[in-house]
């Protein structure tokens, strides 16, 4: 046998057959088409050997451009010295499958370098794979860069092979196609780099040109008679054609959502009874304006209605109560998707459906199912067949992934307890309450069912959380009114009072055990403001009634606003506390609760003259007692719900004190009006101003002795998700502050500002802030605020992130309302309107913070012209 580097001049057929193997790229595909043949070319002839005669191996050398050392190559082949191959043989084979199949390799080939008797002397040459050195990423901002390399693998170091480009140009080709970039195209170039260690590397320029997201001209339905195409595009959901006043869905081409779309259009014909309907064919047209057009091609069929309807397999229920519950008689419009709603609702965990039905009873091994048993003239009788298995009872119940909180904090709230039987419902209101108290991280409160035994009848059950940051401060500063203002506010909403005397407590104070403490000092020149408040959940450990209390106490000081002097001889002084108690009632329903709450206000003017008195030295009471009555059952997360409502009525009123105290206030009243007129005529001598001015700041030191009031409250609110994550919320409230005594008259305090931002900012008489964006803070009402208002709400809300750490969404909104000084000029039509929009951004160490921009459409009172827009800044407060 010839020397094979000249093996064409000996077997031309052969010899080609060899030049198309070793000119393909792969060297597996040589393997595959010639595993017998091997190429030894050396320096001199090799005479012709029989095949069937065994070799022994000599001295083997490794050669190329490789870091490896030679032995650990020689090993890794599989070849030694001394071993017996023939050649050509299995042994050279799997000798370079095995060093390609290390995918550190390329150009990999064996030789025989020198043959003595039956003695071969080998070679094996190869060079390393080059490693990546350096990575540009070209397209793309440089914040989503390093999904791309951690999606990829592009990580330094990483072997540059053509299979780890193709595949990364595949794999970014099909992501930006499936965000819309229809026309994505990928270039990948490698510059080799030279060093000084010979190690083989390369840099990669990565170019990505996304090009425009292909855009929807128009989508067309041929074959459809009984569904207009208007129809048709509506229930696609994600798929929309170019429409400029659609704000919500953009008509961007992304093929994985056409592809559920035709599913959606194929449903939609189901819900009408054509369950035979079918899309034939689809096609995308490229337009030459670079947009596309869809043509979907389908067949209808005929329409089905149902027929009879039989249960079997249940013996729980009777056949006439699971009717009631499916709600489908005998000839209703055959509709299979709401058939499966009525029997399985799985976009609803609480549904009310066949199903859950036996969930929330005990029968969690039971399954329901539909099936076709007769069609006849278009009339399709359906039986419902039930397997309901045995009751199912709670084996063990337990958390996991709470370090913090306390574990009889969780498990007061848990509704589901060992030896119970199986209730869905109290699972999905177990996940809703742990997801309310704050705590926890509401998306990933996760109920898992472990170790179920259909034939025990048991269940073990597992609530897995994930605790976030409960505790929140606020630290502020800034210059207003001639000084600086500083704020401390400090909120502990997973206390431990029972730790604080424990210094191993403090990490860095105690939590675990629920309760909330919140401090809060603010301080000016001026003014100074200090406020404590506690409550705990679960007074006495057994029961979820909560007590709260609360202390406050204001200075404020006489101030010259011309030059911004203080004057601390003057004061006013509004020290208050406040207890009470929120008991969760059972009847109608335990989302109820019932809050009783008793308070005490004490105000001492020192030489301090305001506008809501009449005198400058003297006191007022308020001694007020609350009631109120609440239902909240919005969803899991209390930072975005998505569903469930909120509603809220209560009242605050004092003792009738004109009633027990014998003062004749219709006496007074007309006093303080004669007085009145004498120091406002000007006729009058200043020692009878004096004299009915004094008089006055009498009579209202004995009005104001002890605040009379009553005041009512109501406020509601809905959550519905229209789409995915986008939550509707209308709102509505309204309310009342009046008096016993007409002749004593409506009290100047606990009275109601419309307009702005609805923060409780700094004021001195209980009023209470009414959100009305759009306008400027209190601007709807007068000096004196108003004693009734309404106020109507509708938001959009939409999420950008809802992970522990931050939470964000956007919102639209529009809102009206309004405030009255009595009865006689109240109109709920009468109102204020405004809308637009703003962001909210929740963290738990800071709270609430956000920004809304607002457009009031009608004129303030003393103005003429709309206000325009205003700008709302929120800080802590909640929604």
């Amino acid at each position: 046998m010839k020397l094979l580097l000249n093996i064409k001049k000996e077997n031309d057929d052969l010899g080609k057959l060899v030049t198309n193997l070793v000119n393909r790229p792969s060297i597996l595909t040589f393997l595959k088409y010639c595993t017998s043949i091997i190429l030894f070319i050396g320096c001199f002839n090799i005479e012709a050997q029989n095949p069937n005669t065994k070799y022994t191996v000599g001295e083997i050398t490794v050669a190329g451009n490789t870091t490896f050392n030679e032995q650990t190559i020689i090993t890794y082949s599989g070849l030694s010295k001394g071993k017996e191959i023939y050649i050509p043989g299995e042994q050279i084979s799997n000798a370079i499958k095995k060093l390609w199949g290390s995918k550190l390799f390329n150009n990999i080939e064996i030789y025989v370098t020198n043959i003595e008797g039956n003695v071969a002397n080998l070679e094996i040459r190869l060079s390393d794979l080059p490693q990546l050195n350096d990575l540009k990423i070209n397209g793309i901002k440089r914040s989503k860069q390093e999904d791309i390399i951690k999606e990829n693998n592009l990580n330094k170091g990483v072997k540059v092979t053509e299979n780890l480009i193709t595949t990364t140009k595949n794999f970014l080709t099909k992501k930006y196609k499936k965000e819309g970039f229809y026309n994505t195209k990928i270039h990948i170039n490698t510059v080799e780099v030279k060093d000084s260690l010979k190690t083989s590397r390369v840099n990669m320029v990565l170019n990505i040109d996304k090009g425009a997201k292909v855009k929807i001209k128009d989508i067309t339905f041929f074959g459809n008679e009984v569904l207009e195409d208007k129809k048709l595009r509506a229930s696609m959901k994600s798929t929309k054609k170019k429409n400029f006043l659609r704000v919500w869905k953009r008509s961007k081409f992304i093929d994985s959502a056409y592809q559920a779309d035709l599913g959606h259009v194929i449903d939609t014909y189901k819900k009408n009874g054509y369950r035979d309907a079918r899309i034939l064919s689809d096609s995308l047209i490229v337009n030459d304006d670079k947009t596309i057009s869809l043509a979907i091609n389908v067949t209808e069929g005929e329409q089905y209605k149902f027929g009879e309807i039989n249960f079997i397999g249940n013996s729980v229920y009777s056949d006439e109560y699971l009717k009631r519950l499916l709600r489908i008689n005998k000839g209703d419009t055959y509709n299979s998707i709401l058939l499966q709603e009525r029997i399985a609702d799985n976009s609803k965990p609480d549904a009310f459906d066949i199903t859950n039905q036996y969930q929330n009873n005990g029968y969690l091994f039971s399954s329901v199912n539909s099936v076709e048993v007769n069609v006849e003239n278009h009339v399709i009788d359906t039986e419902i067949r039930i397997s309901e298995g045995k009751p199912a009872y709670f084996n063990s119940v337990s958390v996991v992934g709470n370090e913090k909180t306390n574990d009889h904090v969780i498990y007061r709230e848990i509704r589901t307890r060992p030896g119970e039987l199986y209730s869905k419902a109290n699972v999905v209101r177990t996940v809703r309450e742990l997801g309310q108290l704050g705590f926890f991280d509401a998306q990933e409160l996760s109920p898992n069912f472990l170790n179920p035994n259909p034939v025990e009848g048991t269940i073990d059950m597992e609530y897995s959380v994930k605790e976030t940051g409960s505790s929140q401060i606020e630290l502020q500063g800034g210059y207003g009114g001639g000084g600086f203002i500083g704020t401390l506010g400090l909120s502990f909403n997973n206390f431990s009072i029972k730790d604080i005397f424990k210094k191993d407590a403090y990490k860095p104070i105690p939590m675990g055990d629920g309760q909330k403490l919140a401090l809060r000092l603010q301080a000016s020149q001026f003014y100074q403001t200090y406020s404590f408040s506690f409550s705990e959940p679960w007074l006495g450990g057994k029961k979820p009634v909560q007590f709260s209390a609360s202390l406050s106490h204001t200075k404020q000081f006489g101030q010259d606003f011309t030059d911004y002097t203080v004057d601390k001889s003057r004061s006013f002084n509004i020290t208050g506390i406040t207890f009470g108690l929120a008991k969760r009632l059972s009847v109608p329903d335990d989302f109820f609760t019932l809050s009783q709450s008793i308070g005490y206000q004490r105000y001492d003017l020192n030489n301090y003259n305001t506008g809501l008195f009449e005198f400058g030295d003297g006191y007022s009471n308020n001694l007020a007692y609350t009631i109120g009555i609440s239902r909240n059952n919005t969803s899991v997360d209390p930072i975005y719900p998505t569903g469930g409502s909120s509603y809220s009525a209560s009242a605050k009123v004092t003792l009738p004190y004109s009633l027990l105290n014998n003062v004749d206030y219709e006496a007074l009243k007309n006093e303080r009006d004669e007085n009145d007129v004498i120091r406002h005529d000007t006729n009058s001598n200043p020692d009878e101003v004096l004299a009915a001015n004094e008089r006055i700041a009498e009579i209202d030191q004995e009005r104001y002795k002890w605040l009379e009031f009553y005041k009512v409250k109501f406020k509601a609110e809905w959550y519905t998700q229209i789409m995915k994550d986008l939550v509707l919320k209308p709102s509505t409230e309204f309310g009342f502050l009046g008096a016993y005594n007409n002749d004593r008259g409506v009290i100047p305090f606990e009275r109601f500002f419309v307009g702005g931002d609805g923060l409780g900012n700094y004021s001195l008489d209980g009023r209470e802030n009414v959100q009305l964006r759009g306008y400027p803070n209190n601007s709807l009402s007068g000096v004196d605020g108003g004693t009734i208002y309404n106020k109507f709400s509708l938001e959009l809300r939409y999420p950008i992130t809802l992970k522990a750490s931050a939470k964000i969404f956007v919102l639209g909104f529009a809102e009206a309302g309004a405030s009255y000084d009595n009865f006689k000029d109240y109109n709920p039509f009468d109102l204020y309107r405004s809308a637009g929009a703003g962001l909210r951004i929740f963290m738990p160490a800071f709270g609430l913070l956000g920004i809304d921009f607002g457009y009031g459409f009608d004129a303030r009172p003393g103005t003429n012209s709309p206000n325009g827009w205003e700008t709302h800044f929120i800080i802590g407060q909640q929604f």
